[in-house]
């Protein structure tokens, strides 16, 4: 049988690019809900919640028929926000973790994410990627680069799974002889991280245990805490990545594209 799966969205009000991002409504409804509507459309998942230490945003999720869970201030990251809440989330042997700022992530994606978990026993981590085709993408250290390998699992390799080795900011891997064609290769070497996770529950319940990571500090990735514990990494493929809410310029665009689906 599948295994069970929920989705846990962390979510806090506080941001330094965009104030109170989650909150924003010129759309006509939170940021926030913008997120939890698309999660809700995973086929894959039995469960939504929006796991925030903020009473404003809980009670945003709240008025649209929302589950809220409440943590404490003191988390230092989405992933450590999810692992605090686990008592409060339904028993499910695999838990998504959806960034709140990422309201147009296709609902699929996280299907995707949550399927790698099956096909790949042996992983304890799934998250997605998308090919990386521009040379401003790949200088740019917002664009969080995977380095990758085919993986292969103890029934040998799986139809699009990656084994992911690395995440950085920098260029990576770098070609010691440099060509505009190596963007364009097949399959790809440059790849984009797509900052989904869907962890299988006992990676979280042992996450406070995993040892400290300098390369997670260093890169400001707390994927790479993952990476130096050992713990496997699985990467699908996708198409393209969603588009997440970081800047005011993030956020108009993100409006127009609504007011254009409405009008449309």
């Amino acid at each position: 049988m599948p295994d069970t799966a929920v989705i846990a969205i962390p979510a806090r009000l506080s941001s330094q690019r965009l104030p109170r991002k989650m909150l924003l409504a010129e759309t006509g409804r939170p940021l926030i809900e913008h997120t939890w509507r698309a999660a809700r459309g995973a086929r894959r998942a039995t469960h939504v919640a929006v796991v925030t230490d903020s009473v404003e945003i809980a009670a945003a999720v709240q008025a649209c028929g929302g589950h809220a869970v409440m943590t404490s201030p003191d988390c230092t990251s989405g992933t450590a926000r999810i692992v605090e809440a686990l008592s409060g989330l339904p028993a499910a042997d695999i838990v998504v973790n959806v960034q709140g700022d990422e309201p147009e992530l296709a609902a699929s994606a996280i299907d995707a994410a949550i399927d790698l978990l099956d096909r790949c026993p042996e992983a304890g981590v799934a998250t997605l990627v998308t090919p990386l085709r521009r040379d401003e993408d790949l200088r740019d250290p917002a664009a969080v680069k995977a380095v990758l390998t085919p993986w292969q699992g103890s029934g040998g390799p799986v139809a699009n799974a990656w084994r992911a080795i690395y995440f950085s900011r920098a260029v990576v891997p770098a070609a010691r002889d440099w060509s505009p064609a190596l963007l364009q290769a097949e399959p790809p070497l440059y790849w984009q991280h797509v900052g989904l996770y869907a962890y299988r529950r006992g990676v979280l319940e042992g996450w406070n245990a995993l040892p400290e990571s300098r390369l997670a500090t260093l890169e400001s990735l707390e994927q790479l805490r993952v990476v130096e514990a050992g713990i496997p990494i699985v990467a699908g493929a996708i198409d393209h990545a969603a588009r997440g809410i970081d800047t005011p310029r993030d956020y108009a665009a993100f409006v127009d594209r609504c007011r254009a689906r409405a009008g449309a």
